[in-house]
């Protein structure tokens, strides 16, 4: 438990984390109840091309990343168990990160200010997000926030590296090529299991948030995009009422979703020469972190 200082007395540590620099509330950093490392991060992938990818059904989630002329899957089956991979695209180190609680998968540069950093599960979580450690500061980091929120290197933001979460069948199909992470770990665990079946369905919240908002389900899933310093929800529910091809503007820019009904997965397709960060997840968690959010209506439009 934190406890509040002055002058020389530091807060205490969680994990043995330095939070006296932490730039979020301290009530909100939760022990997830697994020590440090207690979800081993994959830090020597090991793939297989998509012929040798037999453990795999086409429904099967992936988080697919396309960098530097690689594209890669990762299958959700083996990121709930891990949720973290420390990788590399052409010599260039990319962390994959997924939470299971909130449902979201980010790709980050790992090459931060010039030096390469590898990353951990701290076993701490901001906001029911997996809070990431990087060995070389033991700086934490909120994936879902995007920057080191505690520890030498607090308030340095994350480059993010756009990621898709698709099913297996329709990735495939997109990069026949691609290289499949292997369920050769090196850990001893069932992938064919998904652990967090009932919490998908539950409106319960394992741990506390910050901000929240009853409009939808808390476990709706929503694609999230951030332009310019907007944040706008697009619910999976308003998009399958609106079609395929769905097409807005924020801050001015015009944007186009392809949802795909079938396999309920939401692509944007990014405005020519615009950064625009999007990312599948949970209402509750991207709520948790944009409380000011827009949200997209098919109704109201």
């Amino acid at each position: 438990m934190a406890f509040t200082f002055n002058g020389n007395i530091r807060a205490q540590s969680k994990k043995g984390f330095d939070l006296d620099q932490a730039i979020i509330p301290l009530e909100f950093i939760k022990d997830g109840g697994l020590p440090r490392d207690g979800i081993p991060s994959i830090d020597y992938p090991e793939f297989l091309s998509v012929g040798e990818a037999t453990f795999l059904n086409d429904s099967d989630r992936i988080l697919g990343v396309k960098y530097k002329g690689v594209q890669k899957a990762y299958p959700i089956k083996i990121l709930n168990y891990h949720e973290i991979v420390n990788d590399y695209f052409d010599g260039q180190p990319i962390v994959i990160t997924f939470c299971p609680l909130c449902g979201s998968g980010i790709a980050f540069d790992a090459l931060i200010e010039g030096s390469p950093k590898t990353f951990g599960v701290s076993g701490l979580l901001y906001n029911s997000d997996v809070l990431l450690y990087d060995r070389q500061t033991e700086s934490l980091w909120s994936q879902i926030r995007g920057e080191a929120v505690a520890g030498p290197l607090a308030g340095i933001p994350l480059e993010t590296v756009t990621t898709q979460l698709l099913t297996w069948g329709i990735w495939k199909e997109k990069y026949p090529f691609t290289k499949v992470l292997s369920t050769k770990t090196g850990y001893v665990r069932d992938y064919s299991h998904d652990p967090y079946p009932s919490y998908y369905k539950s409106e319960e919240l394992w741990f506390p948030v910050e901000h929240k908002n009853d409009t939808f389900h808390p476990k709706t899933k929503i694609l999230g995009i951030a332009l310019g310093g907007t944040y706008k929800s697009y619910p999976f529910p308003e998009l399958d009422k609106s079609g395929a091809i769905i097409t807005d503007r924020i801050r001015g820019k015009e944007i186009r979703i392809r949802f795909d009904r079938e396999n309920q997965t939401a692509i944007l397709e990014s405005p020519a020469g615009e950064d625009v960060e999007a990312t599948t997840l949970f209402w509750f968690a991207w709520v948790a972190f944009h409380p000011e959010t827009e949200v997209y209506y098919h109704s109201r439009e």
